[in-house]
């Protein structure tokens, strides 16, 4: 009883009121979706302000708070309650210095232009402190615009400075209303993210079961584009979970919440690894059942967490389902009847599949230990923060001086040729353009056919409601679509924003539909401007970056295994932070391996050099981050490590750790090859089957290390010829 209680402890403080049982599927339905709960609060605020305001015949100050509202949504930060509160301050203040200076250098266009291309650079690097400093500053560059928006039909110069932080801080305090009501929302969003993120990988890696050579390596770079959003969860989880944990002083009440992080760490690891190639296992006619049962057990897992993940934006009790239960022990059993080694890859999948069900099964349970698991943390001050991003080659940087170009440019052709709200050049420019060639080439096209067909639309849609009521209904379910559409597909949203502006205009002055042309054309510009400035400034080509990418997922995956190394190596552990920082960082690297050959896909077809390579060395390296998964993910069971093991282990990582791709030679390769042959001596004559599974992991570790470095090579050799070239031209 005792235990049942505890279960469902923390279910019962975040659900202090009822609901009526006929109520119950549509707050289910309301909470399980953090898309439409923050499509609802934005259209909640946005219709609170302006219906009545337009009702009483006041347009300008109706859509300027909710202008205000909407920059406010759009720039809010996942933080805990108390942090929520000092970003909200910190957004109005800036919302109103922002829009305060558009409208007092409005006569003066060269300060004007000045100050939005030096404040623009100084806001971007102050976004980079932190997540919190990110929305804050993105959202005064946006009012910014915004207020350049409407001077001209401002009544007078303080109106938007009082009107656009008011809407921002109306929708702020109703957020914060709510996140009061419920203050654990943010943190069970994260965390629903990254057990969402993990279902979508157990539900791809089922394809596996069976697959031959070329689905394999087809599912495999799948699996790793998928890895990323899960790492990129995982890292979102953390930084809520720290925030939470700097707001408060008892951490009791976040121990299930870091319980719940544990174990999807834990069941991510497990997910990720690889015991043998499955297209060699999937050639055994005796292996086709076990298999398939593998591959369903997957989908089963993939289920449950996707379950979970509903329970914790619901907040309804999590029941672990009895059929995922039934599979393992089938599959345990047709083991058995095969007499399987416990050492046979197979057997060692299955195993990890056990325990992930175990995790999830017992999920709710040992949340109340004494031991509060320690999360990494960003020690840095906020000078050295901002020092960090002082160098001419940080990324974030050249990100904030070519968009403070983008901008000047723009503001230098609306002025110079007059050009009909040619602020909107300045608005395009602002999410069109990208810290990377790739980014912004996919918001540009994006941008640009949502903004089509918002126009088409919205213009067809305007003369069935050409009434105000008709006009302002139109706002706001543009509003709702925008924000329910922002997270899920960015060419959508932009549609309705399109809509939403033409409502806007249409409210204020009835010249929406004349100002779509121009509309148009202001967004074809800033596009336009946007890749130009990022395709010639500083253009981060993926070819040139992948020796070093590739010699940073070297360094964290060598990390990463003496980690795992010194795991074996100690009996008993109470914090195991230090792994899972070199684990994360070694995904992290992996990620950005990934990305780089992902981002290849769309640059200029003269830039991608070594396409080819860069797809095997995404699969090669992904294929060693699971076998170091594999090797990682059996250190639980505390089997003491051999002495034999001990060494090869360390020389395997020895050899990792002298690799220099700049300085490459054979060395390196042949060492691990005369490592192999030392194991497979080793496993040939090992009779424990825990030791030979140990062994066999270490093989295959060294092996695709090997393969990893020969193709890493042949990028070396290639780039050499073309350094040294450029060395003899330019003396």
């Amino acid at each position: 009883m005792n235990k049942e209680a505890n279960k469902h402890k923390h279910t019962k403080q975040t659900r202090p009121l009822r609901t009526p049982s006929w109520l119950e599927p549509l707050r289910q339905a309301f909470w399980s979706d953090p898309n439409l709960l923050l499509a609802t609060k934005a259209t909640f605020a946005i219709a609170l302000l302006a219906v009545p305001l337009v009702i009483a015949g006041h347009s300008f100050m109706a859509v300027t708070l909710a202008l205000g509202a909407l920059a406010g949504a759009l720039s809010e930060t996942d933080d805990h309650p108390k942090g929520r509160i000092k970003s909200l301050a910190l957004k109005v203040v800036s919302f109103g210095i922002s829009s305060l200076a558009v409208e007092l250098l409005r006569p003066y266009p060269i300060l004007l232009g000045l100050g939005l291309g030096v404040s623009t650079i100084v806001f971007l690097l102050i976004g980079g402190i932190s997540e919190r400093y990110r929305g804050v500053t993105f959202g005064a560059v946006l009012v910014g615009i915004y207020a350049m928006l409407g001077t001209e039909i401002s009544p007078a110069w303080y109106w938007q400075p009082l009107l656009l932080p008011a809407g921002a801080l109306f929708y702020g305090l109703l957020s914060l209303a709510l996140l009061f009501y419920h203050p654990w929302r943010l943190l069970e969003e994260q965390l629903a993210r990254g057990y969402l993120a993990l279902s979508e990988y157990l539900s791809k890696k089922a394809e596996l079961f069976p697959s031959d050579e070329k689905h394999q390596e087809k599912i495999r770079n799948q699996l790793a584009l998928q890895n990323v959003q899960v790492v990129d969860a995982l890292e979102r989880c953390k930084e809520v979970l720290n925030s939470y944990g700097d707001a408060l002083k008892d951490h009791a009440s976040l121990r299930p919440y870091l319980h719940y992080f544990i174990v999807l760490q834990g069941l991510h690891e497990r997910a990720a690894s690889s015991h043998e190639r499955y297209d060699v296992l999937s050639r055994a006619p005796h292996n086709q059942e076990l298999l398939e049962g593998i591959g369903q057990t997957l989908i089963q897992l993939s289920q449950a967490t996707r379950v979970f993940a509903k329970s914790l934006l619901t907040n309804v009790p999590y029941r672990h389902p009895v059929s995922l239960g039934w599979v393992v022990q089938v599959l345990t059993d047709q083991l058995e009847k095969h007499k399987t080694s416990d050492t046979h890859p197979l057997a060692l999948l299955i195993r990890n599949l056990s325990r992930s069900h175990q995790s999830l099964r017992h999920l709710s349970e040992n949340q109340e230990g004494s031991l509060t698991p320690r999360l990494a943390k960003d020690q840095r001050s906020v000078i050295q923060r901002l020092q960090a991003q002082l160098n001419w080659n940080h990324p974030r940087l050249r990100h904030a001086i070519r968009l403070s170009l983008c901008f000047l440019i723009g503001f230098v052709i609306s002025e110079g040729f007059n050009v009909a709200k040619g602020e909107w050049i300045i608005l395009t420019t602002l999410f069109v353009c990208q810290p990377s060639y790739s980014e912004t080439r996919r918001k540009l096209f994006q941008r640009i056919l949502g903004t089509i067909s918002g126009v088409v639309g919205g213009v067809l849609i305007v003369q069935l409601l050409p009434t105000t009521a008709g006009q302002l209904l139109l706002l706001l379910a543009a509003a709702f679509l925008f924000f329910l559409w922002l997270r899920r597909r960015y060419a959508v949203s932009v549609i309705f924003i399109t809509i939403f502006v033409l409502s806007v205009f249409n409210l204020v002055a009835n010249k929406g539909v004349a100002l779509m042309l121009p509309r148009l054309v202001d967004t074809l510009i800033g596009a336009a401007l946007a890749y130009a400035t990022v395709r010639l400034l500083w253009p981060d080509w993926q070819s040139k970056r992948l020796p070093s990418l590739l010699n940073e997922a070297i360094q964290k995956n060598t990390a990463y295994f003496q980690a795992i190394i010194k795991e074996y190596q100690q009996q008993e552990l109470d914090d195991d932070l230090a792994y899972r920082i070199a684990r994360r960082e070694a995904h992290q690297a992996d990620n950005a391996l990934v990305l780089a050959w992902q981002n290849m896909q769309v640059e200029p077809k003269k830039q991608q050099l070594f396409r080819e390579q860069a797809f095997s060395l995404t699969y090669l390296n992904h294929a060693l981050l699971s076998y170091l998964s594999a090797f990682g993910a059996h250190r639980e069971q505390r089997q003491p490590a051999s002495s034999e093991q001990l060494i090869l282990a360390n020389e395997i990582l020895k050899a990792l750790q002298e690799t220099n791709l700049s300085t490459q030679k054979n060395t390196e390769k042949n060492n691990l090859q005369n490592i192999q042959k030392q194991i497979r001596l080793r496993i040939k004559s090992s009779k424990q089957d825990a030791i030979q599974m140990q062994f066999t992991l270490l093989y295959n570790i060294a092996d695709v290390t090997i393969q990893l470095l020969q193709e890493a090579a042949f990028i070396q050799r290639e780039q050499t010829p073309t350094k040294a070239t450029a060395e003899v031209a330019n003396p």
